[in-house]
């Protein structure tokens, strides 16, 4: 069995790392570490954990030694304390924003504070197994990406790498209320959130240098909120490289992505499922992606779509998991969604 921890297990994140793990076949969760529950039920804030856990929640100081443990803490705390988890576990997968990017000055011009923890971030290995699942094999340091950034990196960086784009790209992001944590401030109260379409980054969100970063291009992205409480739908837009038609986009997604479980293309002409939506992923690990091309602009419309919770977060991170301890990439992740919902 896996010795798994969690810390951060309170927010929304933490109760999905949660619900995945007690039913994973061959996990064992040790700790779910909250700062303020300390001796509180994990079903009394995560109530569909009913009946599936006797877990309570520990402090920081009662977390022993495990062998994977999963920080679902919050960006700049993270890095201040990560030489105390890393004595802490034998795997430390990471989903804050602190060990995503590689170059300090870009961290600083998108988090607004100078890296503290500047020599760790070269340790850290990307948990995008279906980029980087050779390296996770042996890696003890795993830093996912972010929920937008994960759908933006899946759907762009097959067509960048292979040269069928050029120029600028951007990101007109939407995303669910729970991308905001369980904390959030009062712009996330019902009354604000329900029925908006509030643009809440029209410029520089944080996902875009993480996509940048990983595709080579220049990235703008918008981000706005949606009604809607899991889900993350991203349109990306870019050019096409000189004679580059719908054949060749597909031809390297289906070849890119043939042998991976959780990255979808829908490639569907009609109907009303013809391209990625983030309602029917709900819960599931699945990324979807299509595309359109605009054939007078010679312009390619990307969309990607998943579950900012799951894919986006802790089912990512779980899968890493999987990777790193030779277990079937699969397990436990094998909800399809619902439909309908």
């Amino acid at each position: 069995m896996i010795r798994a921890a969690v810390v951060g297990a309170a927010g929304y994140i933490g109760g999905e790392l949660l619900r995945l793990l007690v039913n994973h076949p061959q996990v064992e969760v040790v700790n779910a570490v909250s700062r303020t529950l300390r001796g509180r039920p994990v079903d009394s804030v995560h109530p569909n954990l009913r009946g599936r856990t006797r877990l309570a929640f520990s402090s920081y100081d009662q977390l022993g030694h495990c062998d994977v443990l999963f920080l679902a803490t919050p960006h700049r705390e993270t890095m201040q304390r990560m030489p105390e988890y890393l004595a802490t576990a034998g795997v430390v997968i990471d989903l804050s924003g602190d060990f995503r990017l590689r170059d300090t000055d870009v961290y600083e011009d998108y988090y607004g504070t100078p890296h503290e923890a500047p020599g760790l971030l070269g340790t850290f290995t990307q948990g995008i197994p279906e980029f980087h699942r050779e390296r996770l094999r042996t890696a003890d340091r795993i830093s996912v990406p972010g929920c937008m950034a994960t759908a933006g990196i899946l759907s762009l960086e097959p067509l960048a790498r292979a040269g069928l784009i050029q120029d600028d790209i951007t990101v007109d992001a939407r995303t669910g209320s729970s991308g905001s944590g369980a904390k959030a401030g009062s712009e996330n109260l019902h009354a604000e959130r329900s029925g908006a379409l509030r643009v809440f980054a029209p410029t520089r969100h944080r996902h875009e240098a993480e996509i940048a970063q990983a595709t080579g291009h220049t990235v703008r992205m918008t981000a706005t909120g949606i009604e809607a409480v899991r889900g993350v739908q991203l349109l990306c837009r870019a050019s096409l490289a000189d004679g580059v038609d719908e054949r060749a986009i597909r031809a390297t997604y289906r070849s890119r992505y043939a042998d991976e479980p959780f990255v979808r293309i829908v490639a569907a002409r009609r109907g009303m499922h013809r391209f990625p939506d983030a309602k029917i992923l709900s819960g599931s690990n699945f990324c979807d992606i299509g595309f359109a091309l605009d054939r007078g602009a010679a312009t390619v419309t990307v969309i990607a779509a998943l579950d900012n919770l799951v894919k986006g977060g802790a089912g990512n991170a779980v899968q890493c998991m999987n990777v790193r301890f030779g277990e079937p990439e699969e397990r436990g992740l094998e909800f399809t969604g619902l439909h309908p919902n």
